[in-house]
């Protein structure tokens, strides 16, 4: 992807996710070897780093007015940023801002006319007197001695005082011809904090690969030891810190794996009604969690909100198998005691025969649970790197559980495990829920074909929910942090693009809600910023939620209960993100700017990724600039009819203003003059040449030529510009015609092709419906010629590529999940049953999704993913003891009649409802927390439990209704066979 700007370029290559940077770069330099430039033209590669490494900025302010802009420009340039360049980790310290110091030699050609000296004389004088020599060395007295010829230009009379020429003996200085002065060298960006005036910005990007969050800490470690070596009254501010954002993520998930195993623990306590067996539950499942833990720590997995979120959401699956386990030794502890038997039994027998008779059943269900979200491992490229962290600890988690299960729960059992227990049918909570699922079941047995009939209907209509439901490509990950990117129309003025931007940052720091705002427009001095002076960037750090002011009023129902609920619950609330973003939207209503919002992580990610740095975009393909301009202008029209478009804006790629010499050859021959003759002037006389540096110590310092501003301030003073021939001076209008022209401002191409990009943001609807309703807009009014065409781009891009391995991802589970049931189960009738729950789960999922207005997204299918090998397990479980139930019956002669068959299931259904329901309710339980939670990182975490839980409550309903009443159908002939 090349983008072409006046004066400079940049060139973005994207490789495939999963190649090695350095062999990608060694790549990139080899191609380059064989690019052959124009003269003049020189290239470098970026650093060791992308866009989303751009992880901390600061602003160098002086409220005293000891140092102005220039200064705080060369303290970042040549101090400040070489000592954070040097913390491990960092890739590119760049300024932006300020004013970089330059010599400017601004020549009279007047006096160039009377002393008959031209500026390639000034040039050659300058650089001959700008050097530094050494001479090896001499010895003396045994001492060796350097020599070296010292004649480096450090000071503005330097400059004044060299020699161009010498007439009649007396030599001509430079200070004869023009005037030296100290001056700004031209500017490409602007910074601004706060709306109160322009400060130097520095960006500090981390190397790729490295932990962002420790380089970063390192980072501002660095920043506290310098503050005491700089002048007095500098300060530095910082103005963006992503560590902030991983602190508070994973402060606020490690809260919600904590309030989990509390929840967790306060489940199996109620239910298993004894201290002692709840003990080992509440022991192992911290001890599980730690080993999860001390695993990472081994396997250099980082702490961050997908890693972390993927133990959040194990935490319920952690302790089943410990569950089962543990209920089934407290189960026959309970009927040996009845049977008279617990004295004559060894304990370790007694908890062997327990564990054996669940053993192989619940480790197929961990491990179906565990292989069936491997395929999470399969997404590839942004998606891929965010969930594969959490694919791979929840992975580890449940490997780490089903270790615990089957090696401490044991060993603690022979330790803890209790001699008499609480007969299940006496413990409170199960007396509550047998007697209310009994009849229940009784009612479903005696209706089964109709409740297996009622079933099927019910999970037909999982359709029309599924196919209302948006379509997303990730949840926004609320950073804390917004990024407002508006767009100014192309040949905007630096001066004019610094009072906008003051303008703006002043009316966004007006907001309670607003911490700090630092405003960037133009480019920094990097290659990993490629923004024209037309596009403003402004990060805005938002105060904690807990310090925003009370915006809107509650109101409350009955009217008469008002004043009193209000008193409880409070009269008023605070604005929501997307209301802030909608009033700071109104707030910043300029003729000419088009408005952007986003977030710094999910800005880079997408101008990396797509270059459009809206939610949405359209890049139109073609040859020819007008044409596309065109196109887009059409495009940007149509849009803006529907009412989900927040703003709209194609790039005008013909909006370059120019002032162009166009040379006349056979008038400049006659004169002698060849074509770089007459460019040489152009580009030296009137745009400014820089000519030499000038070294003072670790400080370099440009030294520009030019004419004064009087001899080129407009087109008539240009025309006069002297051109220095064989017969004399003349003006520069007599060998080029001076015309303004239109030309475009930058050029963009993709694929071989030269593009314009639409830049879209959408709000209130999802992004998959906006491009369905757009596409239908833009089919009927745009006609594109032969030669060009339009595709969508921006986050739709991820949505298309993700439904694509969608399409392989969720079969292939599907696929792991029955061939490991039908090795546990050995009977492709029973893994059909257990595969009832799959759909019947998938209502309740969409059924949530659809009450909580989420959208279909990356982070809800791994959700639906996680649900799938969910449903596996409970669907084994209840198959285990209704088996269990049913051979128990058999092996004592009593399985002859339907009736002990009912009794058999309504055994195995009810007097065994302790296990299933404690299984369901603690991964429910456990995803409650991640649900009702707030800050960084829930908001992808609430899109992956949503589905979960929803699909967890419906399943359940499943197992402990439909299951029941499919299994007396399928047992139902084998037992009248038996009795015939």
């Amino acid at each position: 992807r090349g983008m072409s700007f006046f004066g400079f370029a940049l060139v973005f290559v994207i490789f495939e996710d999963g190649v090695d940077i350095y062999w990608a770069r060694s790549r990139v330099l080899e191609f380059l070897q064989g690019v052959d430039l124009p003269e003049g033209v020189r290239w470098k590669i970026g650093p060791d780093a992308t866009g989303v490494g751009w992880g901390f900025q600061y602003a160098l302010v002086d409220k005293s007015g000891n140092c102005d802009l220039s200064c705080l420009r060369t303290l970042n340039d040549w101090y400040i940023k070489y000592v954070i360049r040097a913390v491990p980790g960092v890739a590119e310290v760049e300024s932006v801002g300020g004013f970089v110091k330059q010599y400017q030699i601004i020549v009279d050609p007047v006096k160039l006319i009377s002393y008959n000296i031209t500026v390639d004389e000034i040039i050659r004088a300058v650089r001959a007197s700008n050097n530094e020599v050494g001479g090896r060395l001499i010895e003396s007295s045994g001492v060796e001695y350097f020599i070296r010829g010292k004649g480096f230009i450090s000071s503005k009379e330097d400059i004044e005082n060299i020699p161009v020429d010498i007439r009649n003996g007396i030599p001509v200085f430079i200070k004869d011809l023009a005037h030296v002065s100290l001056g700004p060298d031209i500017r490409r960006g602007v910074a601004e904090l706060d709306g109160e005036g322009e400060v130097v910005g520095g960006i500090v990007t981390v190397r790729f690969g490295e932990n962002l969050y420790k380089v970063v800490q390192d980072v501002k470690k660095k920043i506290a030891e310098i503050k005491n070596t700089l002048p007095g009254g500098v300060e530095i501010v910082t103005t963006y810190d992503r560590s902030d954002l991983i602190e508070r993520s994973v402060k606020n998930l490690l809260e919600k794996i904590l309030e989990e195993c509390i929840l967790v623990a306060i489940i199996c306590a109620l239910f298993l009604f004894n201290f002692r067996s709840a003990l080992i539950i509440v022991i192992m499942l911290p001890t599980a969690v730690i080993l999860s833990f001390i695993a990472m720590y081994y396997l250099r997995i980082t702490q961050n909100i997908m890693s972390l979120a993927g133990i959040a959401i194990a935490i319920g699956t952690l302790v089943d198998a410990m569950i089962i386990i543990v209920e089934n030794v407290n189960k026959k502890i309970e009927e040996e005691t009845e049977l008279g038997n617990i004295k004559n039994k060894n304990k370790i027998e007694l908890i062997l025969e327990a564990t054996k008779s669940v053993g192989r059943p619940i480790f197929f269900t961990l491990l179906v649970i565990t292989v069936s979200f491997l395929p999470v491992l399969f997404l590839e490229a942004q998606e891929g790197r965010l969930f594969k962290p959490l694919a791979i600890t929840k992975t580890l988690a449940m490997l780490v559980g089903a270790f615990v299960a089957i090696t401490f729960t044991p060993a603690f059992l022979v330790l803890f495990a209790p001699r008499k227990v609480i007969p299940e049918d006496k413990n409170p909570i199960s007396k509550i829920l047998h007697k209310l699922y009994e009849p229940v079941l009784v009612f479903a047995l005696r209706l089964r074909y109709l409740v297996v009939f009622l079933s099927f209907l019910i999970t037909l209509s999982a359709i029309p929910l599924f196919l209302k439901l948006g379509t997303e490509f990730m949840p926004t990950l609320n950073e804390g942090t917004i990024l407002y990117m508006p767009t100014t129309f192309p040949g905007i003025s630096i001066g004019e693009a610094s009072r906008l931007l003051q303008v703006q940052d002043k009316i966004i720091k007006s907001f309670p809600e607003v911490l700090t705002v630092f405003g960037k427009v133009g480019r920094a001095d990097t290659p990993l910023d490629p923004a024209p002076l037309s596009m403003i960037e402004t990060t805005v750090i938002l105060r904690p939620e807990q310090e925003w002011p009370c915006r809107v009023e509650k109101k409350y129902k009955p009217e008469f209960l008002e004043p009193f609920l209000k008193k409880i619950f409070g009269h008023c609330r605070r604005w929501t993100y997307e209301e802030l973003i909608s009033a700071m939207d109104s707030a910043l209503q300029f003729s000419g700017v088009v408005n952007a919002w986003t977030m710094p992580i999910k800005g880079r990610i997408d101008m990396i990724t797509t270059g459009i740095r809206t939610p949405l975009g359209i890049k139109i393909f073609g040859q020819d600039l007008k044409e596309i301009e065109k196109i887009g202008e059409q495009i940007e029209v149509s849009l803006k009819e529907l009412p989900w478009t927040r703003s709209v804006y194609s790039e005008r790629v013909i909006d370059g203003y120019y002032v162009e010499f166009e040379i006349k050859k056979d008038v400049a021959a006659r004169y002698g003059l060849r074509v770089e003759d007459i460019q040489n002037i152009i580009e030296t006389a009137i745009g400014g040449k820089i000519i030499a540096h000038t070294i003072e110590g670790r400080e370099r310092y440009p030294i520009q030529l030019r004419y004064a501003r009087d001899f080129r301030e407009d087109i008539s003073q240009l025309k006069r510009v002297l051109v220095p021939t064989k017969y004399g001076n003349i003006p520069i209008e007599q060998v080029a015609e001076i015309k303004l022209v239109r030309g475009p401002s930058s050029i963009k191409t993709e694929k071989g092709y030269r593009t314009g990009w639409v830049y879209i943001d959408v709000q209130g609807i999802d992004l998959g419906t906006y491009v369905a309703e757009a596409q239908k807009i833009l089919e009927k009014k745009i006609k594109v010629p032969q030669g060009y065409f339009w595709e969508w781009s921006g986050q739709y891009e991820y949505i298309l590529r993700v439904r694509e391995k969608l399409k392989f991802i969720i079969p292939l589970t599907i696929m792991v999940i029955f061939f490991l049931l039908y090795i546990n189960l050995k009977s492709i009738s029973k893994v059909l049953i257990v595969f009832c729950a799959v759909p019947f789960s998938l209502v309740g999922a969409l059924i949530l999704l659809h009450i909580l207005g989420y959208n279909l997204s990356v982070a809800v299918w791994v959700g639906i993913i996680a649900l799938l090998g969910l449903d596996a397990e409970t669907g084994v479980v209840m198959l285990l003891y209704l088996d269990m139930a049913y051979e128990r019956w058999r092996e004592k002669g009593i399985m002859r009649t339907e009736h002990d068959l009912q009794e058999a299931v309504i055994y195995g259904a009810v007097k065994r409802l302790r296990p299933k329901a404690m299984t369901v309710l603690t991964n429910i339980v456990g995803l409650l927390p991640i649900m009702l939670g707030m800050g960084p990182g829930a908001d992808v975490a609430k899109k992956i439990a949503a589905p979960m839980v929803g699909g967890l409550i419906t399943s359940f309903i499943l197992e402990l209704i439909v299951y029941p009443a499919i299994f007396f159908i399928l047992k139902e002939r084998e037992v009248k066979k038996r009795h015939n």
